[in-house]
């Protein structure tokens, strides 16, 4: 059953439904790969499927279904979604607030906060958007996507300014595979679930991709520069290590 879905030609990437599982497998043609090899995607809640690229599909199916069972138990172990609906928690900066849609409330801005106002029976600040049901959803992610420009904008300026260097620009995207980049032209860019983790893993992030502007790469010297500008390092990194995951059930859709 496993075998039928390789049979024809696909392109280098593509995504498919597998019978008895109820999530996606990215298969991933990959020039640099020396095997098959099995991952799963929790940022994708799915698998990935990597395969050589003069590696025959009817060969990668066989290896999917010898490692069938282990896969559906990774991704039955994943922890739940959250998607954004009215009620769910989620974290601010490291703290639980409650989603609130408010439809009927009209205000200038869109989606604010409040402290400690009990509703449906917790005792937690809330996120409240304004407007229809429909659009909540993604005002929020896009409230979020703002705020988390703001924090990275205001430590990446601090870092730099210790650490005498200038980013060309800042952006914040939806990345799945890693939480920062630096590029060659010194463009950091930055997932915005970091508004989800606490402030000194943010503050790391930003201080990690800044540092490169400085060396791009992991040496010695480069790990001198981000703990001459981030001194509460291994504390982030092993938050990240532990929790990092979690922050990508946020905002992703039940299966």
């Amino acid at each position: 059953m496993v075998l039928s879905l390789f049979s024809k030609p696909k392109p280098e990437t593509f995504q498919m439904k597998t019978p008895g599982l109820d999530a996606p497998v990215q298969v991933r043609r990959s020039p640099r790969a020396r095997r098959i090899s099995l991952s799963v995607n929790e940022a994708k809640r799915g698998a990935v499927l990597t395969v050589p690229r003069h590696t025959s599909l009817e060969e990668a199916g066989r290896f999917l279904a010898q490692h069938f069972d282990w896969l559906q138990k990774r991704l039955a172990a994943m922890p739940s979604a959250v998607p954004f609906r009215d009620g769910v928690v989620l974290p601010l900066r490291g703290g639980d607030h409650v989603v609130h849609f408010t439809p009927n409330v009209k205000r200038r801005g869109a989606v604010w906060l409040e402290e400690k106002v009990e509703i449906a029976s917790f005792d937690l600040p809330t996120i409240n958007i304004a407007g229809s049901e429909e659009h909540a959803p993604r005002r929020l992610k896009d409230w979020l996507k703002r705020e988390a420009r703001s924090d990275l904008s205001e430590r990446c300026n601090v870092h730099a300014e210790t650490l005498q260097v200038r980013p060309k620009r800042i952006t914040v995207r939806d990345q799945s595979s890693r939480w920062g980049s630096c590029s060659a032209s010194g463009v950091l860019s930055f997932s915005w679930r970091l508004i989800l983790a606490p402030s000194d893993v943010l503050d790391y992030l930003a201080a990690h991709e800044v540092a490169h502007l400085r060396e791009m790469n992991h040496g010695p010297r480069f790990w001198s520069h981000v703990r001459e500008t981030c001194a509460h390092l291994e504390k982030a990194k092993s938050w990240l290590r532990k929790n990092g995951a979690q922050l990508h059930r946020y905002g992703a859709e039940e299966s």
